[in-house]
């Protein structure tokens, strides 16, 4: 259950050091939705239209990563992509999953890919959704979201960079991101993920072509055309290494797929995963 008050807070469950706060909803095969490195972001604020969309086919497991959220971690963690391989490992543990899908988003896809590289036998199918997880040179708007300083001003052209429609980057949404960003300790957590220069962040979150070419799930990329903070040629790149693969690119769409074409995403994303 989400908590009444605010819906960004879900379930707990020890995975680790690390408390995780995490949403279970629905009921049928397990999906493990990883959200993106946004500033205020949230598995909630990620996913919650895919969620409410998909909730009736499929159990939805969509927990905040560490120094995300509302979820707990240990004073001086350092962030990097083994803690965070190891919190979804240790959290699929917790919950007695051996085997689950996984859609990642952003900052999400290249963990997704991680769980996929490290540990294949606890991924049946992956769905990437303007991933992260290849070398590419890092863009403006990258750089101004990991850049990111807390005010509504900022927050505003954040989420400009994220929208091609700009008509979704209202005051409520630019308001509800930007208390988010600057609740205690959580600008602190995130300033310190992604320090300038950023490209060896980049670098750091990319895996080698080998270890993509062994990946042997078959795996769905999805790509907003327009897309300002992920270049479109990561999932190109993404398509070619890994060998069962597909690619649906949307026009008029920036890096916000699964909210700018909700309805669309979520039925390529039941396609796929119900494919026999």
């Amino acid at each position: 259950m989400n908590s009444p008050v605010n819906p960004e807070i879900g379930r707990s469950i020890a995975t680790g050091s690390i408390t995780t706060n995490y949403h279970d909803v629905g009921s049928g095969e397990p999906v493990l939705l990883l959200h993106g490195s946004g500033p205020g972001v949230s598995a909630w604020a990620n996913w919650r239209l895919p969620i409410q969309q998909l909730q009736g086919q499929f159990r939805l497991l969509a927990p905040d990563l560490a120094g995300f959220g509302y979820t707990q971690v240990p004073e001086g963690i350092e962030y990097s992509r083994q803690l965070w391989l190891e919190q979804m490992v240790a959290f699929l543990d917790a919950l007695g999953l051996d085997r689950v899908d996984v859609v990642g988003n952003s900052f999400g896809g290249s963990m997704a890919l991680a769980l996929a590289i490290h540990h294949p036998e606890r991924v049946r199918r992956l769905i990437l959704m303007g991933s992260v997880g290849v070398p590419f040179e890092l863009t403006p708007g990258l750089d101004a979201v990991w850049g990111y300083e807390p005010s509504e001003d900022n927050m505003r052209a954040i989420m400009r960079i994220f929208a091609y429609d700009q008509a979704l980057v209202g005051d409520d949404l630019v308001r509800m991101r930007f208390e988010a960003s600057r609740r205690a300790g959580v600008h602190e957590a995130y300033s310190s993920m992604f320090p300038a220069p950023r490209q060896r962040w980049v670098d750091a979150m990319a895996h080698g072509e080998a270890e993509i070419r062994g990946i042997r799930q078959p795996t769905l990329m999805v790509h907003g055309r327009d897309d300002k903070v992920i270049p479109l040629a990561t999932s190109l790149t993404l398509q070619q290494w890994i060998d069962d693969s597909q690619l649906h690119i949307f026009g008029r769409c920036g890096h916000w797929t699964q909210i700018e074409h909700a309805s669309a995403f979520c039925q390529l994303v039941a396609n796929f995963l119900e494919a026999a």
